[in-house]
């Protein structure tokens, strides 16, 4: 071993360097080989002490012996060189024997890389230096300059000093307004003085050192282009600190009217003001101020919708010659979706009009009318003299979507080739009730009738197993305790049965979990887990001691219910091949099948009853038993939460085995344990399949975590639809738990709890005079906030269920109005104007008439509050009639 690497492997760097600087170029291109090979060994060397402390003066005797710019670019810039805590200044003084072309290359290939290579912006700067070439102006090297002045808090001064005395600085400043992201950045170091880039870039601009006006044209332009919010907020207040003069703000009239029209909600009101500003001085022509209009009021920011009509009024009220132009621009607010907005363009229109009155004009105005709320085309019909399409409306329509069809389940694989494929698919993503279930029989059949086959099939899904070793078979033998938490979900029931076919499991493991049951602490959601857990422990017992034909519970559909001819057939199957039932497979498959339809129910008890098995006698004497026994339950407080409690269903704790008795266990909010490991929302569905008929029982098992939803701001609504494509009844449970769904903070939760509703609509399954009901205690309660009821009843109403919508929220008003009316001024009363907005659309469109308990007072009330204005609407609604 030479010097050089002896020294190397020990991490004496000092020793490397001078050694470095004794070798010709010839000698240090001769030892670049072994460092290569060095490099390649520590890489696969475990991160021990010997590879931390060789790393250092492999990094820089690495530099020193490549003659290429891109070699050593690539060396410098390596991700298993990043840490090696090599200075900057060793670096350069190891290159600083190169020709000022070749640091030039250098210097430009380093620049090039992407910022998350994290090549030191010391040693870059550096190198711009040696060489003379002139500044990079990527994107790494300016975050990198960027971080270096922004964080060089240990130099002193504030982050203007700082930059003061760079020589490139106007092309990096440049640079600065081309980057992307670079939010994060610009927040630090945060205020509005000189140590913040706002300040720092302003103070550039006073002292000459960066030319003012290309500063603006780079702001200006960089709104334009668009961003992330944080930029731009970034360059509204870069630009507001630039303080433009009239004049300036002037030549830019185009570029306010392009962010008026498209710019994010600061950005664009900045632009509304400052054309305000030139309208009202008459800098603007009425022509520029209706081409903006046009675009801004069909903005969806009520505020700037707003404050372009109140500028219009303005201009209207100074210049009356300006009517004729602008009065059909006011119209076309109309169209907006809230109905303030709608009556304080009327209003305009109302008040105006007289000044420019023509037939055309009323002709331009009249075309909008039909988009006003019914309360206010009335207004605007006196008012224009013209009748409108929807004096003759058309009878109203409910649209719902298509009631969702459960799929068939296709037969079982035929070979153990196509078994190995769907289990592999299986193990991928999550495969839902079917893809389980499917692959599940599969391995359960073919591993009866030729094992070792299937065990050959199976080989390129075992070696992608985490817990699999070619050599040893099994890595992780005690992954598979005896818990249901070792069995939560479909991907963990497979890896159990996997292992089970290749006999890795203790044969001890899975008997007592089949003797014993599981050892897992119980918990709210303990009941579920473990029957759906049960059955797979068995399964896996069976496959080491006696495998069975087949399944008995594999459903028929999708949803997990299996038919009860399906059911009878498969018995017969077994007696017929002397086949010894596993009980837990018996116990799903008695939970699975269907009993709601009773003629279907009795016809196949009477031919299970003449089977003259003992599993027989059982499945008739199931089919027999009423199928709709509930539970009683209650109501209980919880913080803000309304949960439930259920009592013991007698019929879930006889002739059942040990894991499948829970189910018919009481649930307790405050005697049961809720804080578990059950948090794999995967695993929901399939506890849904375990009782397809009685969705109640797992409603009320998941209220907790879907009031979590609502109250905690947690995500996993994705069960909610899965619950109303379930079957059974849809009681208490689960329309509770509906109602935190369309409470829920996140909107892709409120969509799901969106779908859900639509789909207990569309079944005849919905309740909404109890769903309305829920909504408004838990809004009096503050579990859910009425904004975001109010989008999901938007959105639900938005797919056509108006008349749905309405009646769910005709339930939930009267709570809140009468907290309102009393003078309650809670949480429920924040957002109440918007509920009131949505309930008023619903039931224009639907055509709802009556009466509301506590409207009339709220609407009796004085002042023009959304509130009070929005219960105006409703009342009008609820009471107006169309004009034959």
């Amino acid at each position: 071993m030479s010097a050089l690497m002896e020294a190397v492997r020990s991490g004496r760097t000092a020793e490397v360097i001078g050694l470095l600087d004794e070798l010709t170029d010839a000698e240090r291109r001769a030892a670049f080989p072994e460092l290569k090979a060095l490099r390649k060994e520590l890489r696969a060397a475990p991160w021990d002490a010997a590879s931390r402390r060789a790393y250092p003066p492999l990094y820089a005797a690495g530099v020193a012996c490549q003659t290429g710019a891109a070699a050593v670019a690539a060396w410098i810039a390596a991700a298993d060189m990043r840490w090696s805590g090599t200075s900057a200044a060793l670096l350069l003084r190891l290159l600083g024997d190169r020709s000022p072309e070749w640091l030039a290359d250098l210097t430009h290939r380093l620049a090039q890389r992407p910022a998350a290579s994290r090549v030191p912006y010391e040693l870059m700067s550096g190198l711009v230096r040696l060489s003379g070439c002139s500044v990079p102006t990527t994107d790494a090297y300016v975050r990198g300059w960027m971080g270096h002045v922004g964080w060089a808090w240990q130099r002193g001064g504030t982050l203007l000093d700082r930059m003061r005395p760079d020589p490139h600085l106007g092309e990096l400043v440049a640079a600065l307004f081309a980057m992307n992201d670079i939010g994060g950045l610009l927040e630090w170091p945060r205020g509005d003085g000189p140590d913040s880039w706002t300040g720092a870039l302003s103070g550039l601009a006073a002292e000459g050192l960066v030319e003012r006006g290309v500063m603006v044209d780079a702001c200006v332009a960089r709104l334009l282009r668009g961003g992330t919010t944080s930029e731009q907020r970034f360059f509204l207040r870069l630009l507001k600190g630039l303080d433009l003069t009239r004049d300036e703000e002037r030549q830019r009239t185009a570029d306010w009217l392009a962010l008026a029209c498209d710019a994010v909600s600061p950005v664009a009101s900045h632009a509304q003001s400052v054309l305000s500003a030139l309208v009202l001085d008459g800098e603007l022509s009425s022509r520029r101020l209706a081409e903006m209009s046009s675009a801004v009021l069909f903005r969806t920011e009520k505020k700037l919708v707003r404050a372009q009509l109140v500028l219009l009024g303005k201009v209207l009220a100074k210049d009356a010659g300006t009517a004729g132009e602008l009065l059909p621009v006011v119209a076309r607010a109309f169209g907006h979706e809230d109905s303030d907005v709608q009556e304080r363009a009327l209003k305009l229109v109302e008040r105006h009009l007289k000044k420019a009155d023509s037939d055309g004009m009323r002709g331009e105005i009249a075309a909008e009318v039909e988009q006003l709320i019914p309360g206010l085309r009335v207004r605007a019909v006196r008012l224009l003299g013209t009748t409108t399409a929807s004096a003759d409306p058309a009878p109203y329509e409910e649209v719902l979507p298509p009631v969702p069809v459960p799929t068939r389940l296709e037969p079982a694989p035929v070979s153990a080739a196509e078994v190995a494929e769907e289990v592999g698919a299986a193990m991928e993503s999550e495969p839902g009730v079917a893809g389980f279930e499917r692959a599940l029989d599969g391995l359960v059949r073919h591993a009866y009738h030729d094992r070792q086959a299937l065990v050959e099939a199976l080989g390129p899904v075992f070696a992608r197993r985490w817990w699999y070793d070619a050599e040893s078979g099994l890595r992780y033998a005690s992954r598979f305790g005896r818990s249901d938490f070792a069995v939560a979900d479909a991907e963990d029931g497979l890896d159990l049965l996997l292992a089970a076919l290749l006999e890795k499991v203790d044969l001890e493991t899975p008997r007592a979990f089949v003797q014993h049951g599981s050892t897992a602490r119980a918990c709210g959601h303990s009941a579920l887990a473990r029957a759906f857990a049960g059955r797979l422990w068995e399964v896996a017992y069976r496959l080491r001691t006696d495998p069975l034909p087949f399944l008995l519970s594999t459903p028929t559909w999708s949803t997990g219910l299996l038919e009860p001819d399906e059911l009878v057939d498969r018995l017969d199957e077994y007696r017929r091949l002397g086949a010894r039932v596993s009980a837990a497979d018996f116990a799903q498959a008695l939970l699975r099948v269907r009993r709601a339809d009773r003629p279907a129910a009795g016809r196949a008890a009477e031919r299970a009853a003449a089977l003259g098995t003992k599993e027989g006698a059982r499945l008739a004497d199931w089919l027999g038993a009423p199928g709709d026994a509930q539970p009683a339950t209650r109501r209980r407080i919880s913080g803000s939460r309304i949960l439930l409690e259920c009592d013991e269903l007698p019929e879930l704790r006889g002739d059942f085995p040990e894991e499948f008795r829970y189910l018919g266990r009481p649930v307790g909010v405050f005697t049961d344990r809720w804080y578990c490991h059950h948090w794999n929302d995967d695993a929901r569905p399939h506890w849904l399949a375990v009782l397809p008929e009685r969705r109640e029982l797992v409603a009320v098992r998941l209220l907790r975590d879907l009031s979590a939803l609502a109250v905690d701001d947690d995500r996993g609504a994705a069960v909610l639809p899965q619950l109303a494509e379930s079957g059974g009844a849809a009681g208490e449970a689960v329309h509770l738990g509906l109602a935190y769904g369309l409470g829920a903070r996140h909107a892709e939760d409120r969509l799901a709890a969106v779908d859900a509703l639509l789909t207990l609509a569309a079944r005849g399954q919905l309740d909404p005079a109890r769903l309305g009901a829920d909504l408004g205690q838990l809004l009096r309660r503050g579990a859910v906030k009425p904004l975001r009821l109010a989008e999901s009843a938007r959105t639900a109403a938005a797919t056509g269920a108006d008349a749905t919508v309405w009646e769910m929220l005709r339930h939930t008003l009267p709570l809140l109005l009468a907290e309102f009316a009393t003078g309650g001024a809670g949480a429920s009363a924040r957002g109440l104007g918007e509920l009131l907005a949505v309930g008023a659309e619903c039931a224009e469109r639907c055509g709802a008439r009556g009466e509301i308990p506590h409207l009339a007072q709220t609407a009796d009330r004085r002042g023009s509050s959304r509130i009070v204005a929005q219960a105006r609407r409703l009342r009008s609604a609820l009471t107006w009639e169309m004009a034959a």
